[in-house]
């Protein structure tokens, strides 16, 4: 069996909010309402998702479509960026490139990679410590932390050469059985599920 994991898609930036409660934009929540009309969706029997308001929302809609409820998990959140707040979207391109860089130093105050990796491998293997292997399960969470577990499990160094396509919104899988990745960061509404 497989567990998913999804990154919310396209937010509503609030420079004046806290970015932990941003919410979808009306683009990221369409998105993620055509991601629920496949197949793979409704078959999921588990949904743990980070804590911060755009991946619960992602979370809600997916589990509608699955009939089952959202858990969360606190240690699934982004890379803590509190030190720095709200950066405009270049000059965050380019703190994101130094934070995949040098994976051992904090920018500006920043949780390190190494440091967030750590915490969101811990947290996904916490959940499938108790989690039946029979069940497709999904994670719904963010980007940096994302490909921070997808390096992990691609045996891979840390780098933004991992990272997901613009605009979030995107899946990778892995097997239950031994945690490999079968498959790339695809576009939630164009997976079409596990090959058979």
């Amino acid at each position: 069996m497989y567990a998913l994991y999804i990154t919310h898609p396209q937010v509503r930036i609030e420079a004046n909010v806290s970015v932990p409660d941003w919410s979808l934009s009306d683009i990221g929540a369409q998105r993620v309402r055509r991601a629920a009309a496949f197949p793979w969706a409704k078959a999921l029997r588990r949904i743990v998702s980070s804590s911060e308001k755009k991946a619960v929302e992602t979370a809600r809609i997916l589990a509608r479509a699955a009939g089952v409820e959202v858990e969360t998990a606190a240690d699934m959140h982004e890379n803590d960026r509190s030190a720095t707040g709200f950066l405009p979207p270049d000059e965050f391109e380019r703190a994101a490139d130094c934070f995949f860089a040098h994976p051992q130093a904090s920018y500006k105050g920043w949780e390190t990679a190494v440091d967030a990796q750590r915490r969101i491998v811990g947290a996904i293997e916490a959940v499938l410590a108790s989690h039946d292997p029979a069940e497709p399960i999904a994670f719904t969470g963010h980007g940096a932390v994302g490909t921070l577990l997808k390096s992990h499990l691609a045996h891979d160094v840390i780098s933004r050469r991992g990272d997901q396509p613009v605009g979030g919104g995107n899946i990778f899988c892995f097997t239950l059985a031994d945690r490999s990745l079968t498959c790339d960061w695809t576009a939630m509404e164009t997976w079409q599920g596990m090959m058979k």
